[in-house]
C-alpha cells in the first residue's frame, strides 16, 4: 500500500510520518514542496504519486489569529482539503481528512457524538467545518476523523506552552470553564494507520483519549507530571481563571467533548486515559533530554 501524508511538518504530520507500519510505501509532504490551496499543485502532486490513500493532516489552526486572517484560514482549511478531495478522487485514492472538535458549539452537556448538528463559534471552526463539507461533497466515502486539544513533543500547543511558561514564571492563570479532552498525537497517529489498514472503514470518526478535563485540569497535571519527569525544578501554582477573565478574539466552546465510543471499537485500537498518555509523551521528552546531556548537544 501507498500513503501520502499532507502537512507533514505539523505535529501530528511529524507524528504520522514517524510511525509509518512496514507494510506501507508512504511519502509525507509540506510547504514548500506542496501548497494545498493550489489546486493545480495538489492535482499534480496527487497524480504523480498515485496513492492508494491520502492522509490530510494540513490544517491553519491559529484559532485567534484566523479572526483576522480570514481568508487564509479559508483557503487552507477549506479550499485545501477540496482540492485535495477533487485530486483523489481522480486518482481513485482513499481520503483520510483530520477535522476538530471546534466544529461544534459548546452547549452540550454530554459528548458530541459523529452525526450531532455542527455550529461552530469562530473563525477557525467555520472554516474546518466546511472543509468537512468540501471533502464529504467531492469524494465518495471518505474518512474524517475529529481530535481535540491535540498535543505532542512537536511544534506549537498547550504542552509545551505550559513547560515554557513553569520555566519563566512563578505562577500562571488558566481558564477552568473549558473542557474537553486531551490528545496526544501519537495516539490518534495510531488510530489513523489503523484505519489506513482497515479499508473498509468510512464515514465520520472521532478520536480523543480517554477522559475530560478542563484546560485548568490539564495544566496542573502537566506540573505535577513535568516535576515527576524532572523537566521543570519546582512546583509551579495553577490558579483557576473564567473564561470572562481572559478574553479571546474567538469564542471557543465551552464543552467540547468528544463521544469516542463507536469509534475506538470500530477502528479496533484501546484508548488511553489523557494523563497516562501526558506522562508518556513528557517521558519522551525526559528521554531527549538525557540523550542530549549524555552526547554533549
Amino acid at each position: 500500500m501507498k500513503a501520502l501524508i499532507l502537512g507533514g511538518k505539523g505535529q501530528l504530520g511529524t507524528t504520522l510520518t514517524q510511525m509509518v507500519p512496514s507494510s506501507i510505501a508512504c511519502r509525507s509532504l509540506d510547504l514548500p514542496e506542496i501548497d494545498v490551496t493550489d489546486a493545480k499543485a495538489v492535482e499534480a502532486v496527487v497524480g504523480d504519486e498515485k496513492p492508494d490513500v491520502i492522509i490530510n493532516a494540513s490544517a491553519y489552526t491559529a484559532v485567534d489569529r484566523a479572526e483576522e486572517e480570514v481568508d487564509l484560514a479559508f483557503a487552507v482549511n477549506a479550499a485545501g482539503p477540496k482540492n485535495i478531495a477533487r485530486a483523489a478522487k481522480q486518482t481513485g485514492s482513499r481520503l483520510i481528512h483530520v477535522s476538530t472538535d471546534y466544529v461544534f458549539d459548546g452547549t452540550a452537556c454530554t459528548p458530541y457524538l459523529p452525526e450531532a448538528p455542527c455550529s461552530p463559534l469562530g473563525v477557525y471552526g467555520e472554516s474546518k467545518r466546511q472543509g468537512e463539507i468540501n471533502v464529504l461533497d467531492a469524494v465518495d466515502d471518505p474518512v474524517i476523523i475529529r481530535t481535540s486539544w491535540l498535543y505532542s513533543q512537536y511544534g506549537n500547543n498547550f504542552v509545551l506552552t505550559m513547560l515554557r511558561l513553569m520555566k519563566e514564571r512563578d505562577e500562571i492563570k488558566v481558564v477552568a470553564d473549558q473542557v474537553g479532552s486531551p490528545t496526544w498525537a501519537t495516539t490518534l497517529a495510531k488510530a489513523i494507520w489503523k484505519i489506513v489498514i482497515k479499508t473498509d472503514l468510512k464515514g465520520i470518526f472521532h478520536w480523543a483519549d480517554a477522559g475530560v478535563a478542563s484546560w485548568y485540569d490539564f495544566a496542573v497535571a502537566i506540573t505535577e507530571e513535568a516535576l515527576a519527569c524532572d523537566l521543570i525544578g519546582k512546583p509551579i501554582p495553577i490558579h483557576p481563571i473564567t473564561t470572562a477573565e481572559y478574553p479571546t478574539l474567538t469564542t471557543r466552546p465551552a464543552y467540547s467533548v468528544l463521544n469516542c465510543t463507536a469509534s475506538w471499537r470500530e477502528i479496533g485500537v484501546r484508548p488511553v486515559q489523557w494523563r497516562v498518555a501526558l506522562r508518556h509523551m513528557l517521558e519522551t521528552i525526559e528521554g531527549s533530554n538525557q540523550g542530549d546531556m549524555n552526547t554533549g548537544k
